[in-house]
């Protein structure tokens, strides 16, 4: 497999891994698809935010870490901690799955939607661990961060669209805790392999 796929399904993976879990974030954009309320356009602020802070991410750390093999070497063994810690995390919440429910509101104007949705995504702080912090510092090892950087966009937007298009149809599934511990199985999985081939990368 060549360097630039590599790097590609390796930010598919790792951003799909991040995404899936359930948060404010996938809540907000599923109970807007249900009741039909500007779910496009929040699915594609959503998109916008987690592609953008991805890029920093990845090329101001790439940058970083080109100039320093120590700096690289930590992130290195850092990102194999944390993938292990979460894919651990996610054969927790397999053993006790959750669901993603959505709460019924009154019909809001469109641009008090998108500052709701712009809260939820940038107000929390575990968007930037993940985005910026997590994907980013990964991102940066990998032999073609722009090929990571387009996989993890990938993900997102595969993610929030298949959220807001198919949210009616996908909500008694999501309702399911078996959904959700299948999800968690494949991304513990998807966290190991990944950590694996960091820790044993030339």
């Amino acid at each position: 497999m060549s360097a630039i796929w590599q790097s590609y399904i390796n930010g598919l993976l790792v951003a799909a891994g991040l995404i899936m879990a359930i948060g404010a974030q996938n809540a907000f954009v599923l109970a807007q698809s249900l009741r039909r309320e500007h779910h496009l356009p929040v699915a594609a602020l959503c998109i916008v935010c987690d592609v953008l802070l991805v890029s920093v991410g990845v090329f101001g750390l790439a940058a970083m870490l080109a100039s320093s093999p120590l700096l690289l070497e930590i992130t290195r063994w850092g990102g194999v901690a944390f993938l292990l810690w979460y894919g651990t995390l996610a054969l927790r919440r397999a053993a006790r799955p959750q669901s993603l429910r959505s709460e019924h509101a009154q019909p809001r104007p469109l641009r008090a939607v998108l500052l709701a949705a712009l809260a939820v995504t940038l107000l929390n702080p575990h968007v930037y661990l993940d985005t910026v912090v997590l994907i980013g510092t990964l991102g940066a090892q990998q032999p073609e961060p722009g090929a990571y950087t387009l996989g993890a966009a990938s993900a997102s937007t595969l993610w929030f669209l298949t959220l807001a298009l198919g949210g009616a149809w996908l909500a008694p599934w999501l309702a399911r805790p078996l959904t959700w511990r299948l999800i968690d199985l494949g991304v513990a999985a998807m966290m190991f392999a990944i950590a694996a081939q960091l820790a044993f990368a030339a």
